[in-house]
């Protein structure tokens, strides 16, 4: 690949409804578990179909804490779009923000074609993007960083606007009579996830307090939860950030009897199946699947076609929706293949 095709003029076409056209055709593509063996095997299942372009090596760098499995659907739909498009793909994440930077550091130094990376702490990143500017790599946004993208200088950006997500969590809390609610933060300092408890307390009639817990220990966040239900009896509703979370603050409510209710802010398999029991009282989907498959597409797109998801100047939304007992059945079954 010739690296000044990166400088040339690129004539703004949008390509959503391409790329995510694709991404449901390939919604039932399998996923590595990760390490090295992932790195190295992760694209080898899809040959049949695979683009008749030059092979581009990409780089997705994410933000993801060991453990949390909302990482695992992003990464299956980024892989099923590499697959497709002949790329061969080089995963690497870290919860630290000064680590996540030397990621992509190390992603310039191997000279890859094009960078996806998540921005939960985006000041952390800024001099390092401007490294991948300066080296004429294209790097795309996904997940977190909405309000920074075009500032750093990305090409594009797919994800959820968390504030908007937020308002409509409170509204919905609304909807079903909440009237005190805990918002539960596991990681401190992520932008997205402060935005998204500062979106429920703008538009939620009731009251609202954050919870700060350490989303890499989860025993302590269910004592954490568990301690804070006890001590407030009035909380009628905890609000997590993450499936798995949800499922912790499921037995914290156990513990203390029962009374409040949880919902939360993002599926995998056991949260659909909770919902589906009643556990669970609602959640909301910002399609991690699609986050991986378009990034990885878009830099495809834009490295062979010139494309510009969103015209590259508007972000690509994938959420949010809503998920409760009513349409929970629609989405299941492809929450059970951890695309959903």
């Amino acid at each position: 690949m010739v690296r000044s095709s990166h400088a040339r003029s690129r004539r703004s076409v949008p390509v959503v409804a391409l790329a995510a056209a694709a991404a449901l055709a390939l919604a039932g593509c399998s996923s590595s578990s990760g390490g090295k063996k992932a790195d190295e095997e992760g694209n080898s299942g899809a040959s049949a179909g695979k683009a008749d372009t030059p092979g581009m090596t990409v780089a997705l760098v994410t933000h993801q804490a060991p453990g949390d499995t909302f990482w695992d659907i992003v990464r299956k739909g980024a892989e099923a779009a590499a697959a497709k498009d002949n790329i061969k793909l080089v995963y690497s994440a870290d919860p630290n923000a000064g680590n996540q930077a030397n990621l992509v550091r190390n992603a310039i130094d191997q000279k890859v074609d094009g960078i996806a990376v998540t921005l939960a702490k985006p000041d952390a990143l800024r001099g390092v993007l401007a490294e991948a500017k300066q080296a004429g790599i294209p790097v795309v946004g996904l997940n977190s960083g909405l309000a920074d993208w075009k500032e750093l200088g990305l090409t594009e950006f797919f994800g959820q606007d968390e504030s908007v997500a937020g308002e409509a969590f409170g509204k919905k809390l609304d909807e079903v009579g909440a009237k005190k609610a805990v918002c539960v933060i596991h990681e401190q300092g992520n932008v997205g996830l402060t935005q998204r408890c500062d979106g429920v307390k703008k538009t939620f009639g009731g009251s609202v307090e954050n919870l700060y817990v350490n989303g890499t220990d989860m025993p302590s966040v269910k004592s954490t939860i568990t301690a804070k239900l006890k001590q407030d009896g009035a909380i009628d509703h905890v609000v997590t950030l993450g499936a798995p979370f949800a499922m912790t603050a499921t037995q914290s409510v156990e513990e203390t009897g029962g009374r409040a209710k949880v919902a939360t802010f993002d599926l995998n398999k056991e949260l659909t199946g909770a919902i589906e029991k009643g556990t669970i009282e609602f959640a909301v989907d910002q399609q991690p699947y699609l986050q991986g498959y378009l990034a990885v597409d878009g830099l495809w797109l834009y490295e062979n076609n010139g494309n510009y998801s969103g015209g590259g100047e508007q972000p690509v939304l994938t959420g949010p929706a809503f998920v409760d007992k009513s349409n929970v059945e629609a989405v299941a079954e492809f929450a059970s293949k951890g695309t959903r």
